[in-house]
């Protein structure tokens, strides 16, 4: 998560440091509100951008950062940030009648524009101010765990278009000089980034092209708080890794939910998903679903796989309740092959041995 943020927010800094002038009223409170104004807002639209364009699952990207779960971290902490940066944004803008109480108005910098502009400037500043508020509204009703997800899912859904106000906002509130210098170039690329993203998530392409549609085939409950669910999906499905996840919509009202596939793939566009009861949807799963209904599929995804590392040096796989799930999709793939595999041991963690369903299978 660390390896993109961090030098994304230096770039982002380093390109306002560069255009950082002295100048009339240089070191002046005023100075030091404009500067702090401007980066503040610089760094909350960049990080929205980011966040907009990891949203759309960039499978380009698995390989240097470690898989659509590493991504999604990434995404998850770039929205974060911008709320952060957007907050310090508009503490900064209340803070104008503090410094003009304090040290007046001497060295406070006002630009005149033409009619057009100050009233498309003047009617960003307010649209800004609405799309702000609404994006600590989000952040609460996130941080809220308690509010259910199908209805949570719908209000994230209208991210995009809160983002088209916000960048609306960047636009018209930019300083003119910065367009013609390299930070100008980086907002533009930034925000033609966003704006994409945005409208191919309101049009409902992400993912698109990797979505099948296929039939469940068998449901199996092994353990009281767990579903086995095998899908058909045809020779459509490209394949996949063990280890790796797909996103799976039984429901279109409840949408999408990522699961790991436990099975490894053997060629005949059939998967296996072991899903535990976690939150209100998946509890008693096996109840909400059937066989012979059709089921949607995305992916696959991810990069956890033994490959990554040395095959020929000794691996040490730890795991935890359900999270056993990618390690027997590992032993699936691994039973009957030829090829050399790597020496592993295995720990496997779980609240009742005796009456787990996994220790079976990892017996067997």
């Amino acid at each position: 998560m660390m390896r993109m943020i961090l030098p994304f927010l230096a770039l982002v800094s380093g390109m306002w440091a560069w255009n950082l002038a002295a100048g009339p009223g240089a070191g002046s409170p005023w100075t030091v509100y404009d500067q702090g104004l401007l980066l503040s807002g610089l760094l909350s639209i960049a990080f929205m951008s980011l966040a907009m364009m990891l949203a759309l699952r960039p499978v380009w990207l698995e390989r240097p950062l470690g898989g659509l779960d590493q991504i999604y971290l990434t995404h998850k902490w770039a929205g974060i940030l911008a709320v952060v940066f957007a907050a310090a944004h508009w503490l900064i803008e209340m803070g104008d009648d503090v410094i003009e109480s304090i040290f007046g108005e001497a060295g406070k910098f006002d630009q005149d524009y033409s009619g057009f502009i100050d009233a498309m400037r003047d009617a960003a500043e307010e649209v800004g101010e609405f799309a702000v508020y609404l994006l600590f509204a989000m952040l609460v009703i996130t941080l809220w765990r308690k509010f259910p997800y199908k209805y949570w899912r719908y209000l994230h859904r209208g991210t995009p278009v809160l983002y088209l106000l916000l960048a609306f906002h960047a636009v018209w509130l930019t300083p003119l000089q910065w367009w013609q210098q390299p930070i100008g170039v980086l907002m533009a690329i930034l925000l033609l980034g966003g704006s994409i993203a945005s409208g191919l998530s309101l049009a409902g392409r992400v993912g698109r092209r990797r979505q099948l549609c296929g039939r469940v085939t068998a449901i199996k409950t092994p353990a009281r708080d767990v579903t086995e669910v095998t899908c058909h999906i045809g020779p459509a499905w490209r394949g996949h890794r063990a280890g790796q996840f797909a996103f799976v919509t039984f429901d279109r009202m409840e949408g999408a939910h990522p699961f790991t596939l436990a099975s490894a793939d053997r060629a005949n566009g059939t998967v296996t998903f072991l899903i535990k009861s976690l939150g209100d949807y998946t509890r008693n799963l096996s109840q909400k679903i059937s066989v012979g209904q059709t089921v949607k599929v995305e992916g696959p995804y991810g990069r956890f796989n033994f490959d990554r590392r040395n095959r020929k040096s000794h691996q040490i796989w730890i795991a935890g309740g359900i999270g056993v799930t990618p390690f027997l999709a590992w032993l699936d793939e691994l039973d009957g092959c030829t090829a050399t595999v790597p020496e592993a041991d295995l720990h496997y963690c779980t609240r009742n041995a005796d009456q787990d369903p996994m220790v079976d299978r990892l017996r067997v």
